[in-house]
């Protein structure tokens, strides 16, 4: 395995976290304090969200955001949801809804073999124009990869356990078809938190050559962040 400078690495991005708005165990005060002590670039928080609670959680995540700016840290914050267990239908839907409400980053949670996800949602997720990540995907196929490849829709490879099952077939199919990755936690509690070394050795693990696990760490987290920022 090979060791890289950590100056190298970049700082960490983590783009997949939940506080006890949904099903974490923290503030999202108490995340973005311990990201920044950690050293963390940017963080996004990403509740699980439906129908019933999107305006709910979106207003409460940009309550946080409008206060922590007051006094801002060294990490970058940024406002977001993850669309979890919808008919695959509801996804375009919920995620322009959610994209009129103000989300700044809009995930869905993908068919990752842990969990009963309804067929099709990836496929949605990547047709959708207003998705940016397609967490732990599962066993995706080829299409849809490819698909997430020309739209622009980033794939995850997760830390979690049980999703980080099929990292090597999602990075394996990334690799063929030119999808963008990157290496979130689905950041559920204190112990969840990555370094940047960790996160790029779990890229390595994933069956990613040096170069593609540093962008999966550094390049594309940062060329997403742009887009958030409307920088791109």
């Amino acid at each position: 395995m090979e060791n890289r400078p950590v100056r190298e690495l970049g700082g960490r991005i983590d783009l997949h976290m939940h506080s006890l708005l949904s099903d974490g165990v923290l503030l999202p005060s108490e995340i973005a304090r311990r990201a920044d002590s950690l050293g963390f670039k940017a963080i996004a928080i990403t509740d699980h969200v439906d129908h019933s609670n999107l305006e709910w959680v979106l207003k409460r995540i940009q309550a946080f955001r409008k206060e922590f700016e007051r006094e801002p840290l060294n990490v970058e914050v940024y406002v977001g949801v993850e669309i979890t267990h919808v008919p695959p239908s509801s996804i375009p839907i919920l995620a322009s809804k959610a994209r009129r409400l103000g989300a700044q980053l809009i995930v869905v949670h993908g068919e990752t073999i842990v969990e009963p996800v309804a067929s099709g949602t990836n496929r949605s997720a990547v047709n959708s124009a207003d998705v940016d990540i397609l967490a732990h995907p599962g066993l995706l196929t080829l299409e849809d990869c490819e698909k997430a490849a020309s739209n622009g829709v980033y794939l995850e490879l997760s830390t979690r356990a049980g999703h980080s099952l099929t990292n090597g077939h999602v990075a394996r199919l990334a690799e063929k078809t030119g999808a963008k990755l990157l290496v979130n936690t689905d950041f559920h509690a204190p112990e969840d938190f990555v370094s940047q070394e960790e996160a790029y050795k779990v890229a390595l693990g994933a069956g990613l050559n040096p170069e593609l696990a540093l962008k999966a760490v550094k390049t594309w987290p940062e060329e997403l962040l742009k887009k958030i920022r409307g920088e791109s």
